[in-house]
Protein backbone atom coordinates (compact mmCIF):
# COMPACT_ATOMS: atom_id res chain seq x y z
CA UNK A 1 0.00 0.00 0.00
CA UNK A 2 1.33 3.37 -0.95
CA UNK A 3 2.02 5.36 2.42
CA UNK A 4 -0.64 7.26 3.68
CA UNK A 5 1.33 9.65 5.64
CA UNK A 6 2.92 11.08 2.05
CA UNK A 7 -0.98 12.40 1.49
CA UNK A 8 -0.84 15.77 0.49
CA UNK A 9 -3.55 17.67 -0.73
CA UNK A 10 -4.47 21.68 -1.21
CA UNK A 11 -7.79 21.03 -0.22
CA UNK A 12 -6.39 19.24 2.82
CA UNK A 13 -6.12 22.12 5.56
CA UNK A 14 -2.68 21.88 7.23
CA UNK A 15 -1.38 23.57 10.46
CA UNK A 16 0.82 26.21 8.75
CA UNK A 17 -1.29 29.71 9.84
CA UNK A 18 -3.44 30.16 12.56
CA UNK A 19 -4.52 27.49 14.61
CA UNK A 20 -8.36 29.15 14.89
CA UNK A 21 -8.39 29.52 11.29
CA UNK A 22 -7.65 25.48 10.98
CA UNK A 23 -10.36 24.77 13.36
CA UNK A 24 -12.81 26.51 11.78
CA UNK A 25 -11.77 24.79 8.27
CA UNK A 26 -12.16 21.43 10.01
CA UNK A 27 -15.36 22.62 11.61
CA UNK A 28 -16.81 22.88 8.15
CA UNK A 29 -15.99 19.70 6.73
CA UNK A 30 -19.15 16.89 7.63
CA UNK A 31 -19.10 14.19 9.68
CA UNK A 32 -18.83 11.01 6.93
CA UNK A 33 -22.27 8.53 7.07
CA UNK A 34 -21.25 5.30 8.10
CA UNK A 35 -22.03 4.02 4.92
CA UNK A 36 -20.08 6.48 2.97
CA UNK A 37 -17.15 5.56 5.43
CA UNK A 38 -17.67 1.92 4.58
CA UNK A 39 -17.37 2.93 1.23
CA UNK A 40 -14.14 5.09 1.03
CA UNK A 41 -12.42 2.16 3.05
CA UNK A 42 -13.10 -0.54 0.70
CA UNK A 43 -11.90 1.78 -2.15
CA UNK A 44 -8.57 2.45 0.25
CA UNK A 45 -8.42 -1.65 1.10
CA UNK A 46 -9.11 -2.84 -2.45
CA UNK A 47 -7.68 -0.48 -4.74
CA UNK A 48 -5.19 1.43 -2.71
CA UNK A 49 -6.99 4.54 -3.84
CA UNK A 50 -5.19 7.54 -1.94
CA UNK A 51 -8.16 10.17 -2.91
CA UNK A 52 -10.63 7.64 -0.56
CA UNK A 53 -7.47 8.04 1.97
CA UNK A 54 -7.28 11.34 1.65
CA UNK A 55 -11.55 11.49 2.31
CA UNK A 56 -11.28 9.43 5.42
CA UNK A 57 -8.61 11.99 7.36
CA UNK A 58 -10.01 14.99 6.39
CA UNK A 59 -13.65 14.23 7.36
CA UNK A 60 -12.11 12.97 10.63
CA UNK A 61 -9.57 15.40 11.82
CA UNK A 62 -12.11 17.22 14.30
CA UNK A 63 -11.98 14.19 16.20
CA UNK A 64 -8.72 14.84 16.40
CA UNK A 65 -9.13 18.19 17.73
CA UNK A 66 -11.20 17.22 20.63
CA UNK A 67 -8.75 14.33 21.38
CA UNK A 68 -6.61 16.86 21.77
CA UNK A 69 -7.67 19.30 24.00
CA UNK A 70 -7.68 16.77 26.63
CA UNK A 71 -3.91 16.89 26.87
CA UNK A 72 -3.95 20.72 26.88
CA UNK A 73 -2.65 20.53 30.52
CA UNK A 74 0.32 19.50 30.00
CA UNK A 75 1.85 23.04 28.98
CA UNK A 76 2.55 21.92 25.53
CA UNK A 77 1.03 23.94 22.12
CA UNK A 78 -2.12 22.70 21.31
CA UNK A 79 -0.98 23.16 17.51
CA UNK A 80 1.90 20.56 18.00
CA UNK A 81 -0.86 17.92 20.07
CA UNK A 82 -3.23 17.93 16.98
CA UNK A 83 -0.53 17.43 14.56
CA UNK A 84 0.63 14.53 16.33
CA UNK A 85 -2.70 13.42 16.62
CA UNK A 86 -3.43 14.07 12.84
CA UNK A 87 0.06 11.43 12.66
CA UNK A 88 -1.79 8.48 14.30
CA UNK A 89 -5.22 9.27 12.58
CA UNK A 90 -2.89 8.59 8.96
CA UNK A 91 -1.45 5.22 10.80
CA UNK A 92 -4.90 4.42 11.40
CA UNK A 93 -6.77 5.27 8.22
CA UNK A 94 -3.94 2.69 6.59
CA UNK A 95 -4.74 0.28 9.20
CA UNK A 96 -8.64 0.24 9.35
CA UNK A 97 -10.49 -2.89 8.37
CA UNK A 98 -14.43 -2.08 6.95
CA UNK A 99 -14.95 -5.58 7.70
CA UNK A 100 -14.94 -4.78 11.65
CA UNK A 101 -17.96 -3.03 11.28
CA UNK A 102 -17.05 -0.16 13.52
CA UNK A 103 -16.51 3.50 12.89
CA UNK A 104 -13.31 4.74 12.14
CA UNK A 105 -13.33 7.45 14.70
CA UNK A 106 -13.60 3.98 17.20
CA UNK A 107 -10.61 2.41 15.86
CA UNK A 108 -8.49 5.76 15.28
CA UNK A 109 -8.92 7.04 19.03
CA UNK A 110 -5.42 4.71 19.69
CA UNK A 111 -3.56 5.42 17.59
CA UNK A 112 -4.58 9.39 17.60
CA UNK A 113 -3.74 9.09 21.65
CA UNK A 114 -0.70 7.07 20.81
CA UNK A 115 1.27 9.68 19.05
CA UNK A 116 0.23 12.32 21.60
CA UNK A 117 1.37 10.28 24.00
CA UNK A 118 4.95 10.13 22.69
CA UNK A 119 5.05 13.48 21.63
CA UNK A 120 4.44 14.47 25.25
CA UNK A 121 6.90 12.19 26.90
CA UNK A 122 9.33 13.20 24.79
CA UNK A 123 9.12 17.16 25.21
CA UNK A 124 6.89 17.71 28.62
CA UNK A 125 10.32 17.43 30.21
CA UNK A 126 14.00 17.68 29.36
CA UNK A 127 14.64 14.81 31.68
CA UNK A 128 11.76 11.99 29.90
CA UNK A 129 9.27 11.36 32.98
CA UNK A 130 7.99 8.23 32.54
CA UNK A 131 10.31 4.85 30.98
CA UNK A 132 8.45 1.49 32.19
CA UNK A 133 4.87 0.52 31.22
CA UNK A 134 3.63 1.36 35.31
CA UNK A 135 5.23 5.14 34.77
CA UNK A 136 3.42 5.91 31.64
CA UNK A 137 0.07 4.60 32.98
CA UNK A 138 0.59 7.04 35.77
CA UNK A 139 2.12 9.91 33.67
CA UNK A 140 -1.38 10.04 32.01
CA UNK A 141 -3.52 9.22 34.60
CA UNK A 142 -2.58 10.16 37.71
CA UNK A 143 -3.39 14.07 37.22
CA UNK A 144 -7.36 12.83 36.33
CA UNK A 145 -6.39 10.45 39.78
CA UNK A 146 -5.91 13.37 42.15
CA UNK A 147 -8.72 14.52 43.68
CA UNK A 148 -7.05 17.79 44.95
CA UNK A 149 -3.80 19.60 43.82
CA UNK A 150 -1.91 19.43 47.28
CA UNK A 151 0.40 16.36 47.75
CA UNK A 152 -1.67 13.30 48.30
CA UNK A 153 -1.37 11.45 51.79
CA UNK A 154 -0.86 7.67 52.02
CA UNK A 155 -4.27 6.79 51.66
CA UNK A 156 -4.76 8.23 48.21
CA UNK A 157 -1.29 7.06 47.08
CA UNK A 158 -2.89 3.41 47.80
CA UNK A 159 -5.94 3.87 46.39
CA UNK A 160 -4.41 5.09 43.35
CA UNK A 161 -1.86 2.59 43.01
CA UNK A 162 -4.66 -0.36 43.09
CA UNK A 163 -6.99 1.24 40.81
CA UNK A 164 -3.97 0.90 38.46
CA UNK A 165 -2.40 -1.51 39.10
CA UNK A 166 0.95 -0.34 40.01
CA UNK A 167 2.72 0.18 43.26
CA UNK A 168 2.42 2.76 46.23
CA UNK A 169 6.03 3.88 45.33
CA UNK A 170 5.49 3.85 41.66
CA UNK A 171 2.52 6.36 42.76
CA UNK A 172 4.90 8.60 44.75
CA UNK A 173 7.62 8.69 42.52
CA UNK A 174 5.52 9.72 39.65
CA UNK A 175 4.47 12.89 41.54
CA UNK A 176 7.59 14.09 42.64
CA UNK A 177 8.71 13.89 39.02
CA UNK A 178 5.65 15.94 37.79
CA UNK A 179 5.07 18.50 40.16
CA UNK A 180 8.92 19.07 39.72
CA UNK A 181 10.14 22.26 37.74
CA UNK A 182 12.95 22.00 34.89
CA UNK A 183 16.14 24.08 35.43
CA UNK A 184 18.82 24.76 33.46
CA UNK A 185 21.99 23.56 34.30
CA UNK A 186 24.21 26.95 33.91
CA UNK A 187 22.79 30.13 35.17
CA UNK A 188 21.57 32.36 31.92
CA UNK A 189 24.35 35.11 30.81
CA UNK A 190 21.94 38.12 32.18
CA UNK A 191 20.54 36.76 35.67
CA UNK A 192 22.06 38.93 38.49
CA UNK A 193 19.93 37.25 40.90
CA UNK A 194 23.00 36.43 43.71
CA UNK A 195 20.47 33.91 45.32
CA UNK A 196 20.10 31.56 42.39
CA UNK A 197 21.20 28.36 42.77
CA UNK A 198 21.91 26.19 39.12
CA UNK A 199 22.97 22.41 38.59
CA UNK A 200 26.60 23.39 37.62
CA UNK A 201 27.15 25.18 41.07
CA UNK A 202 26.90 22.27 42.79
CA UNK A 203 29.35 19.87 40.90
CA UNK A 204 32.88 19.34 41.85
CA UNK A 205 35.64 19.74 39.85
CA UNK A 206 37.04 16.09 39.77
CA UNK A 207 40.35 17.30 38.31
CA UNK A 208 43.38 19.87 39.29
CA UNK A 209 43.34 22.99 37.16
CA UNK A 210 45.73 22.16 33.74
CA UNK A 211 47.79 24.88 35.03
CA UNK A 212 48.59 22.82 38.32
CA UNK A 213 48.29 19.38 36.61
CA UNK A 214 51.01 20.54 33.60
CA UNK A 215 52.91 21.77 36.92
CA UNK A 216 53.14 18.56 38.99
CA UNK A 217 53.81 16.72 35.80
CA UNK A 218 56.74 18.61 35.01
CA UNK A 219 58.51 18.59 39.03
CA UNK A 220 56.89 15.01 39.01
CA UNK A 221 59.61 14.12 35.30
CA UNK A 222 61.82 16.18 36.68
CA UNK A 223 62.80 14.42 40.51
CA UNK A 224 62.20 10.88 38.64
CA UNK A 225 64.77 12.33 35.76
CA UNK A 226 67.29 13.06 38.38
CA UNK A 227 66.50 9.79 40.78
CA UNK A 228 66.82 7.84 38.12
CA UNK A 229 70.68 9.26 37.30
CA UNK A 230 71.54 9.02 40.97
CA UNK A 231 70.86 5.01 40.95
CA UNK A 232 73.50 5.02 38.00
CA UNK A 233 75.96 6.23 40.59
CA UNK A 234 75.30 3.32 43.22
CA UNK A 235 77.08 0.22 43.21
CA UNK A 236 75.14 -2.97 42.71
CA UNK A 237 74.79 -3.92 46.17
CA UNK A 238 72.98 -0.63 46.93
CA UNK A 239 71.07 -0.37 43.80
CA UNK A 240 69.61 -3.94 44.69
CA UNK A 241 69.15 -3.34 48.26
CA UNK A 242 67.69 -0.14 48.32
CA UNK A 243 65.32 -1.64 44.98
CA UNK A 244 64.99 -4.63 46.78
CA UNK A 245 63.79 -2.27 49.97
CA UNK A 246 62.15 0.36 48.86
CA UNK A 247 61.06 -0.09 45.02
CA UNK A 248 59.02 -2.88 45.13
CA UNK A 249 55.34 -3.69 46.51
CA UNK A 250 56.71 -6.44 48.13
CA UNK A 251 59.40 -5.53 50.21
CA UNK A 252 62.36 -7.22 51.74
CA UNK A 253 63.39 -7.32 55.23
CA UNK A 254 66.37 -6.53 56.91
CA UNK A 255 67.11 -9.93 57.83
CA UNK A 256 65.89 -11.51 53.98
CA UNK A 257 68.61 -9.19 52.29
CA UNK A 258 71.39 -10.09 55.25
CA UNK A 259 70.87 -13.71 54.19
CA UNK A 260 71.24 -13.31 50.13
CA UNK A 261 74.59 -11.50 51.01
CA UNK A 262 76.00 -13.26 53.96
CA UNK A 263 76.41 -10.10 56.42
CA UNK A 264 74.34 -9.36 59.33
CA UNK A 265 71.15 -7.38 59.14
CA UNK A 266 72.80 -4.09 60.84
CA UNK A 267 75.27 -4.03 58.06
CA UNK A 268 72.25 -4.16 55.34
CA UNK A 269 70.82 -1.18 57.37
CA UNK A 270 74.13 0.51 57.25
CA UNK A 271 74.44 -0.06 53.58
CA UNK A 272 70.73 1.22 52.97
CA UNK A 273 71.19 4.34 54.87
CA UNK A 274 74.50 5.63 53.46
CA UNK A 275 72.80 4.47 49.52
CA UNK A 276 70.12 6.68 50.69
CA UNK A 277 72.21 9.38 51.86
CA UNK A 278 73.93 9.36 48.60
CA UNK A 279 70.56 9.60 46.83
CA UNK A 280 69.52 12.92 48.61
CA UNK A 281 72.71 14.83 47.56
CA UNK A 282 72.75 13.81 44.22
CA UNK A 283 69.06 14.54 43.86
CA UNK A 284 69.54 18.23 45.10
CA UNK A 285 72.37 19.35 43.30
Amino acid sequence: MTNILAVRSTTMPVLTGSLDSYMQSVREIPVLAKSAEQALAVKLRDNDDMGAARDLIMHNLRFVIKVARGYSGYGLPLADLVQEGNVGLMKAVKRFDPTVNVRLVSFAVHWIRAEIHEFILKNWKIVKVATTKAQRKLFFNLRSKKKRLAWMNMAEVNDIASDLGVTSKDVMEMEKRMTGQDIGFDAPNNDDDEKAYYPSQYLQSETVDPSEAAETQDWQDHTQGLFTNALKTLDDRSKDIIASRWLTDKKATLEELATKYGISAERIRQIEANAIGKLKLSVAE
